[in-house]
Protein backbone atom coordinates (compact mmCIF):
# COMPACT_ATOMS: atom_id res chain seq x y z
CA UNK A 1 0.00 0.00 0.00
CA UNK A 2 1.29 3.45 -0.89
CA UNK A 3 0.07 7.02 -0.86
CA UNK A 4 -2.52 8.42 -3.21
CA UNK A 5 -4.31 11.71 -3.65
CA UNK A 6 -6.98 13.29 -5.79
CA UNK A 7 -7.48 16.97 -6.50
CA UNK A 8 -10.71 18.75 -7.35
CA UNK A 9 -11.62 22.29 -8.30
CA UNK A 10 -11.60 24.79 -11.13
CA UNK A 11 -9.40 27.84 -11.58
CA UNK A 12 -12.24 30.30 -10.81
CA UNK A 13 -14.32 27.95 -8.68
CA UNK A 14 -14.93 28.41 -4.94
CA UNK A 15 -12.04 26.24 -3.78
CA UNK A 16 -9.38 23.69 -4.63
CA UNK A 17 -9.42 20.42 -2.70
CA UNK A 18 -7.12 17.47 -2.24
CA UNK A 19 -7.68 14.27 -0.29
CA UNK A 20 -4.60 12.28 0.70
CA UNK A 21 -4.79 8.65 1.72
CA UNK A 22 -2.15 6.30 3.12
CA UNK A 23 -0.27 8.48 5.58
CA UNK A 24 0.83 6.52 8.63
CA UNK A 25 -0.67 7.50 11.96
CA UNK A 26 1.31 9.69 14.33
CA UNK A 27 3.18 11.81 11.78
CA UNK A 28 3.58 15.43 12.92
CA UNK A 29 1.76 17.81 10.56
CA UNK A 30 0.48 21.38 10.97
CA UNK A 31 -0.95 23.90 8.50
CA UNK A 32 2.25 25.98 8.62
CA UNK A 33 4.10 23.06 6.99
CA UNK A 34 1.83 23.49 3.97
CA UNK A 35 1.28 27.25 3.93
CA UNK A 36 5.01 27.95 3.77
CA UNK A 37 5.25 25.86 0.60
CA UNK A 38 2.16 27.47 -0.95
CA UNK A 39 3.73 30.90 -0.39
CA UNK A 40 6.91 29.74 -2.14
CA UNK A 41 4.86 28.69 -5.18
CA UNK A 42 3.36 32.17 -5.50
CA UNK A 43 6.67 33.99 -5.50
CA UNK A 44 8.94 34.50 -8.49
CA UNK A 45 9.85 37.18 -10.98
CA UNK A 46 7.48 37.27 -13.95
CA UNK A 47 4.29 36.23 -12.17
CA UNK A 48 1.00 37.73 -13.34
CA UNK A 49 -1.89 39.51 -11.64
CA UNK A 50 -3.45 36.32 -10.25
CA UNK A 51 -0.74 36.23 -7.57
CA UNK A 52 -1.94 39.64 -6.35
CA UNK A 53 -5.48 38.31 -5.99
CA UNK A 54 -4.88 34.91 -4.40
CA UNK A 55 -2.93 34.55 -1.15
CA UNK A 56 -3.13 30.80 -0.84
CA UNK A 57 -3.55 29.26 2.58
CA UNK A 58 -4.82 25.81 3.41
CA UNK A 59 -7.57 24.59 5.72
CA UNK A 60 -7.05 21.12 7.18
CA UNK A 61 -10.48 19.49 7.21
CA UNK A 62 -9.77 15.95 8.37
CA UNK A 63 -7.15 13.33 9.12
CA UNK A 64 -5.09 15.37 11.61
CA UNK A 65 -5.75 15.82 15.31
CA UNK A 66 -3.68 17.92 17.68
CA UNK A 67 -0.83 18.21 15.20
CA UNK A 68 -0.50 14.54 14.21
CA UNK A 69 -2.03 12.36 11.52
CA UNK A 70 -4.54 9.78 12.76
CA UNK A 71 -4.44 7.30 9.87
CA UNK A 72 -7.60 8.48 8.11
CA UNK A 73 -7.64 10.51 4.86
CA UNK A 74 -6.26 14.03 5.13
CA UNK A 75 -8.50 16.58 3.39
CA UNK A 76 -7.03 19.97 2.49
CA UNK A 77 -8.90 22.97 1.07
CA UNK A 78 -7.58 26.17 -0.50
CA UNK A 79 -10.29 28.81 -0.96
CA UNK A 80 -10.27 30.98 -4.10
CA UNK A 81 -10.53 34.64 -3.11
CA UNK A 82 -11.58 35.57 -6.66
CA UNK A 83 -14.67 33.33 -6.51
CA UNK A 84 -16.98 36.25 -5.64
CA UNK A 85 -16.48 37.64 -9.15
CA UNK A 86 -17.27 34.32 -10.82
CA UNK A 87 -20.32 32.98 -8.95
CA UNK A 88 -22.68 33.38 -11.93
CA UNK A 89 -20.21 32.20 -14.56
CA UNK A 90 -18.92 29.20 -12.57
CA UNK A 91 -21.93 28.36 -10.38
CA UNK A 92 -23.09 24.75 -10.09
CA UNK A 93 -26.84 25.48 -10.24
CA UNK A 94 -28.68 25.13 -13.60
CA UNK A 95 -29.16 28.35 -15.55
CA UNK A 96 -32.60 29.90 -15.45
CA UNK A 97 -34.36 30.97 -18.61
CA UNK A 98 -32.72 34.06 -20.08
CA UNK A 99 -29.53 33.77 -18.01
CA UNK A 100 -27.51 32.52 -20.97
CA UNK A 101 -27.36 36.07 -22.31
CA UNK A 102 -26.35 37.41 -18.90
CA UNK A 103 -23.28 35.18 -18.80
CA UNK A 104 -21.03 36.57 -21.51
CA UNK A 105 -17.87 34.59 -20.80
CA UNK A 106 -18.57 31.60 -23.04
CA UNK A 107 -15.30 30.50 -24.66
CA UNK A 108 -15.46 29.33 -28.26
CA UNK A 109 -12.02 30.45 -29.38
CA UNK A 110 -9.36 27.76 -28.86
CA UNK A 111 -5.96 29.04 -27.67
CA UNK A 112 -2.86 27.45 -29.26
CA UNK A 113 -0.76 25.45 -26.82
CA UNK A 114 -3.62 24.91 -24.36
CA UNK A 115 -5.94 21.97 -23.69
CA UNK A 116 -8.94 23.96 -25.02
CA UNK A 117 -9.66 22.37 -28.39
CA UNK A 118 -8.56 18.81 -27.60
CA UNK A 119 -10.54 18.83 -24.34
CA UNK A 120 -13.63 20.24 -26.03
CA UNK A 121 -13.52 17.51 -28.67
CA UNK A 122 -12.91 14.82 -26.04
CA UNK A 123 -15.82 15.82 -23.75
CA UNK A 124 -18.11 17.45 -26.32
CA UNK A 125 -18.03 20.93 -24.75
CA UNK A 126 -19.25 23.81 -26.90
CA UNK A 127 -18.10 26.21 -24.17
CA UNK A 128 -14.38 25.62 -23.73
CA UNK A 129 -14.42 27.30 -20.33
CA UNK A 130 -15.31 23.82 -19.08
CA UNK A 131 -11.84 22.76 -20.24
CA UNK A 132 -9.62 25.70 -19.42
CA UNK A 133 -10.93 26.05 -15.86
CA UNK A 134 -9.68 22.59 -14.92
CA UNK A 135 -6.63 22.40 -17.17
CA UNK A 136 -5.31 25.65 -15.68
CA UNK A 137 -2.01 25.57 -13.76
CA UNK A 138 -4.03 26.88 -10.82
CA UNK A 139 -4.55 23.20 -9.97
CA UNK A 140 -0.87 22.95 -9.05
CA UNK A 141 -1.77 24.84 -5.86
CA UNK A 142 -3.18 21.69 -4.28
CA UNK A 143 -0.53 19.53 -5.91
CA UNK A 144 1.97 21.60 -3.95
CA UNK A 145 -0.20 21.18 -0.83
CA UNK A 146 -0.11 17.39 -1.23
CA UNK A 147 3.61 17.56 -1.98
CA UNK A 148 4.16 19.64 1.15
CA UNK A 149 2.69 16.82 3.23
CA UNK A 150 5.00 14.38 1.43
CA UNK A 151 7.94 16.72 1.97
CA UNK A 152 7.18 16.80 5.69
CA UNK A 153 7.21 13.00 5.79
CA UNK A 154 10.54 12.92 3.94
CA UNK A 155 12.16 15.43 6.27
CA UNK A 156 11.16 13.35 9.29
CA UNK A 157 13.04 10.32 7.89
CA UNK A 158 16.13 12.26 6.86
CA UNK A 159 15.36 13.03 3.21
CA UNK A 160 15.88 16.67 2.16
CA UNK A 161 14.80 18.11 -1.18
CA UNK A 162 15.16 21.37 -3.09
CA UNK A 163 14.01 22.68 -6.46
CA UNK A 164 15.74 25.51 -8.29
CA UNK A 165 16.10 27.12 -11.71
CA UNK A 166 19.06 26.21 -13.91
CA UNK A 167 18.04 27.95 -17.14
CA UNK A 168 15.66 30.65 -18.39
CA UNK A 169 15.40 31.59 -22.07
CA UNK A 170 18.76 29.98 -22.86
CA UNK A 171 20.55 31.77 -19.99
CA UNK A 172 22.24 28.99 -18.01
CA UNK A 173 23.25 29.06 -14.37
CA UNK A 174 26.54 27.57 -13.32
CA UNK A 175 26.09 23.98 -12.14
CA UNK A 176 25.10 23.80 -8.48
CA UNK A 177 26.96 20.50 -7.95
CA UNK A 178 29.67 22.26 -5.92
CA UNK A 179 27.10 23.60 -3.45
CA UNK A 180 25.51 21.83 -0.50
CA UNK A 181 21.76 21.42 -0.40
CA UNK A 182 21.56 24.03 2.34
CA UNK A 183 23.56 26.50 0.26
CA UNK A 184 21.25 25.98 -2.71
CA UNK A 185 18.20 26.52 -0.48
CA UNK A 186 19.66 29.66 1.05
CA UNK A 187 20.58 31.22 -2.29
CA UNK A 188 17.43 30.33 -4.17
CA UNK A 189 15.02 31.45 -1.45
CA UNK A 190 16.54 34.94 -1.71
CA UNK A 191 16.61 34.97 -5.51
CA UNK A 192 13.65 36.49 -7.45
CA UNK A 193 14.21 33.88 -10.17
CA UNK A 194 15.07 31.03 -7.73
CA UNK A 195 18.56 30.58 -9.13
CA UNK A 196 21.65 29.58 -7.12
CA UNK A 197 24.07 31.42 -9.42
CA UNK A 198 23.95 35.18 -8.67
CA UNK A 199 25.97 35.95 -11.80
CA UNK A 200 23.02 35.23 -14.10
CA UNK A 201 20.16 36.44 -11.89
CA UNK A 202 19.86 39.93 -13.39
CA UNK A 203 20.27 38.62 -16.93
CA UNK A 204 17.34 36.25 -16.37
CA UNK A 205 15.22 39.05 -14.94
CA UNK A 206 16.05 41.25 -17.92
CA UNK A 207 14.97 38.47 -20.28
CA UNK A 208 11.64 38.20 -18.44
CA UNK A 209 11.14 41.97 -18.66
CA UNK A 210 11.91 41.91 -22.37
CA UNK A 211 9.42 39.10 -22.98
CA UNK A 212 6.73 40.96 -21.04
CA UNK A 213 7.40 44.18 -22.98
CA UNK A 214 7.05 42.25 -26.25
CA UNK A 215 3.83 40.53 -25.17
CA UNK A 216 5.65 37.21 -25.25
CA UNK A 217 6.61 34.46 -22.80
CA UNK A 218 9.75 32.42 -22.08
CA UNK A 219 10.49 29.00 -20.61
CA UNK A 220 13.42 27.26 -19.01
CA UNK A 221 14.79 24.30 -17.08
CA UNK A 222 14.36 23.47 -13.40
CA UNK A 223 16.29 20.97 -11.31
CA UNK A 224 15.23 19.02 -8.22
CA UNK A 225 17.81 17.46 -5.90
CA UNK A 226 16.98 15.03 -3.09
CA UNK A 227 19.49 13.63 -0.59
CA UNK A 228 19.07 10.95 2.06
CA UNK A 229 17.03 8.37 0.18
CA UNK A 230 17.95 4.81 1.20
CA UNK A 231 19.51 2.49 -1.38
CA UNK A 232 17.26 0.13 -3.31
CA UNK A 233 14.00 2.08 -3.37
CA UNK A 234 12.07 1.35 -6.54
CA UNK A 235 12.39 -1.89 -8.52
CA UNK A 236 14.05 -3.48 -11.53
CA UNK A 237 11.44 -6.26 -11.61
CA UNK A 238 8.63 -4.52 -13.54
CA UNK A 239 8.62 -1.42 -15.74
CA UNK A 240 5.85 0.28 -13.75
CA UNK A 241 7.74 -0.04 -10.45
CA UNK A 242 10.88 1.78 -11.59
CA UNK A 243 11.12 4.88 -9.42
CA UNK A 244 12.93 7.00 -12.00
CA UNK A 245 10.10 6.24 -14.46
CA UNK A 246 7.55 7.43 -11.90
CA UNK A 247 9.53 10.61 -11.33
CA UNK A 248 9.73 11.23 -15.07
CA UNK A 249 5.95 10.89 -15.36
CA UNK A 250 5.43 13.21 -12.39
CA UNK A 251 7.62 15.93 -13.91
CA UNK A 252 6.00 15.77 -17.35
CA UNK A 253 2.54 15.82 -15.74
CA UNK A 254 3.17 19.41 -14.57
CA UNK A 255 1.54 22.02 -16.80
CA UNK A 256 3.82 23.14 -19.68
CA UNK A 257 6.59 20.60 -18.97
CA UNK A 258 7.80 18.84 -22.11
CA UNK A 259 10.98 16.96 -21.16
CA UNK A 260 12.85 15.32 -18.29
CA UNK A 261 16.36 14.01 -17.61
CA UNK A 262 18.39 12.50 -14.75
CA UNK A 263 22.02 13.24 -13.88
CA UNK A 264 23.86 14.27 -17.03
CA UNK A 265 20.72 13.31 -18.96
CA UNK A 266 20.79 13.80 -22.73
CA UNK A 267 24.48 14.62 -22.58
CA UNK A 268 25.00 10.86 -22.10
CA UNK A 269 24.16 10.38 -25.78
CA UNK A 270 27.27 12.34 -26.72
CA UNK A 271 29.73 10.60 -24.39
CA UNK A 272 31.39 7.16 -24.27
CA UNK A 273 30.26 4.76 -21.55
CA UNK A 274 33.45 5.32 -19.57
CA UNK A 275 32.35 8.94 -19.08
CA UNK A 276 28.74 8.14 -18.25
CA UNK A 277 28.61 5.33 -15.67
CA UNK A 278 29.52 5.85 -12.02
CA UNK A 279 32.33 3.79 -10.50
CA UNK A 280 31.45 2.01 -7.25
CA UNK A 281 33.59 2.30 -4.10
CA UNK A 282 33.31 1.31 -0.44
CA UNK A 283 34.61 2.54 2.88
CA UNK A 284 33.85 1.49 6.48
CA UNK A 285 31.98 4.67 7.41
CA UNK A 286 29.52 5.08 4.53
CA UNK A 287 29.59 1.64 2.94
CA UNK A 288 29.03 1.57 -0.83
CA UNK A 289 29.03 4.83 -2.76
CA UNK A 290 29.58 6.12 -6.30
CA UNK A 291 32.66 8.18 -7.13
CA UNK A 292 30.51 10.34 -9.42
CA UNK A 293 26.79 10.85 -9.81
CA UNK A 294 26.34 11.14 -13.56
CA UNK A 295 23.29 8.84 -13.51
CA UNK A 296 21.47 11.11 -11.07
CA UNK A 297 21.05 8.64 -8.21
CA UNK A 298 19.45 5.79 -10.17
CA UNK A 299 20.52 2.45 -11.61
CA UNK A 300 18.03 -0.16 -12.80
CA UNK A 301 15.04 1.91 -11.71
CA UNK A 302 16.26 1.96 -8.09
CA UNK A 303 17.96 4.51 -5.87
CA UNK A 304 21.73 4.13 -5.42
CA UNK A 305 21.94 6.14 -2.21
CA UNK A 306 23.52 9.04 -4.09
CA UNK A 307 21.67 12.36 -4.45
CA UNK A 308 18.71 12.18 -6.82
CA UNK A 309 19.09 14.80 -9.56
CA UNK A 310 16.18 15.30 -11.97
CA UNK A 311 15.55 18.17 -14.38
CA UNK A 312 12.44 19.25 -16.26
CA UNK A 313 12.00 21.44 -19.34
CA UNK A 314 9.20 23.99 -19.20
CA UNK A 315 7.97 25.47 -22.46
CA UNK A 316 6.99 29.16 -22.64
CA UNK A 317 3.47 29.74 -21.32
CA UNK A 318 1.11 29.63 -24.33
CA UNK A 319 -1.15 32.52 -23.26
CA UNK A 320 0.41 35.49 -25.07
CA UNK A 321 -0.35 39.19 -25.13
CA UNK A 322 1.03 38.96 -28.68
CA UNK A 323 -1.48 36.25 -29.61
CA UNK A 324 -1.12 33.48 -32.17
CA UNK A 325 -3.85 32.69 -34.69
CA UNK A 326 -6.52 30.07 -34.13
CA UNK A 327 -10.12 29.20 -35.11
CA UNK A 328 -13.48 29.91 -33.48
CA UNK A 329 -15.28 26.55 -33.03
CA UNK A 330 -18.71 28.17 -33.58
CA UNK A 331 -18.00 30.24 -36.72
CA UNK A 332 -14.87 28.39 -37.95
CA UNK A 333 -13.43 31.85 -38.62
CA UNK A 334 -9.77 32.63 -37.87
CA UNK A 335 -8.97 34.98 -34.97
CA UNK A 336 -6.11 36.19 -32.77
CA UNK A 337 -6.21 34.06 -29.60
CA UNK A 338 -7.78 35.65 -26.51
CA UNK A 339 -5.83 36.45 -23.35
CA UNK A 340 -6.72 35.16 -19.91
CA UNK A 341 -4.56 36.47 -17.03
CA UNK A 342 -1.07 35.14 -17.54
CA UNK A 343 2.57 35.18 -16.50
CA UNK A 344 5.39 36.12 -18.85
CA UNK A 345 7.56 33.51 -17.11
CA UNK A 346 6.53 30.95 -14.50
CA UNK A 347 9.79 28.96 -14.40
CA UNK A 348 10.72 30.07 -10.83
CA UNK A 349 7.30 28.97 -9.55
CA UNK A 350 7.52 25.78 -11.61
CA UNK A 351 10.71 24.85 -9.74
CA UNK A 352 8.63 24.78 -6.55
CA UNK A 353 5.90 22.70 -8.22
CA UNK A 354 8.51 20.24 -9.53
CA UNK A 355 10.08 20.00 -6.09
CA UNK A 356 6.74 18.93 -4.63
CA UNK A 357 5.90 16.55 -7.48
CA UNK A 358 9.21 14.78 -6.83
CA UNK A 359 8.64 14.85 -3.06
CA UNK A 360 5.30 13.09 -3.54
CA UNK A 361 6.78 10.28 -5.62
CA UNK A 362 9.70 9.75 -3.21
CA UNK A 363 7.38 9.67 -0.19
CA UNK A 364 5.00 7.31 -1.98
CA UNK A 365 7.89 4.97 -2.86
CA UNK A 366 9.02 4.89 0.78
CA UNK A 367 5.51 4.20 2.07
CA UNK A 368 5.06 1.42 -0.50
CA UNK A 369 8.35 -0.26 0.38
CA UNK A 370 8.39 0.24 4.16
CA UNK A 371 4.66 0.38 4.83
CA UNK A 372 3.41 0.61 8.39
CA UNK A 373 0.20 1.96 9.88
CA UNK A 374 2.35 3.79 12.44
CA UNK A 375 4.86 6.51 11.65
CA UNK A 376 7.33 5.48 14.36
CA UNK A 377 7.69 1.93 13.02
CA UNK A 378 7.78 3.24 9.44
CA UNK A 379 10.70 5.54 10.31
CA UNK A 380 12.48 2.72 12.11
CA UNK A 381 12.26 0.47 9.05
CA UNK A 382 13.88 3.15 6.88
CA UNK A 383 16.66 3.55 9.44
CA UNK A 384 17.24 -0.21 9.32
CA UNK A 385 17.45 -0.12 5.51
CA UNK A 386 20.19 2.51 5.70
CA UNK A 387 22.12 0.36 8.17
CA UNK A 388 21.62 -2.79 6.09
CA UNK A 389 22.95 -1.10 2.95
CA UNK A 390 25.93 0.29 4.86
CA UNK A 391 26.86 -3.14 6.29
CA UNK A 392 25.93 -5.31 3.30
Amino acid sequence: MGLRYLTAGESHGPQLTTIIEGLPSGMPLVVQDINEELARRQRGYGRGRRMQIEKDTVEMMSGVRHGKTIGSPVALVVKNNDWKHWTKIMGSEPLQEGQEEEIKRKVTRARPGHADLNGAIKYGHRDMRNVLERSSARETTVRVAAGAVAKKLLSLVGVEIVGHVVEIAGIKAQAASTLSLEEIKERTEHSPVRVADPNVEQEMMDAIDEAKKNGDSIGGVVEVIAVGMPTGVGSYVHYDRKLDAKLAAAIVSINAFKGVEFGIGFEAARKPGSEVHDEIAWDPKQGYYRKTNRLGGFEGGMTTGMPIVVRGVMKPIPTLYKPLMSVDIETKEPFAASVERSDSCAVPAAAVVAEHAVAWELANALVEQFYSDRFDTFAEEIKRQHEFARNF
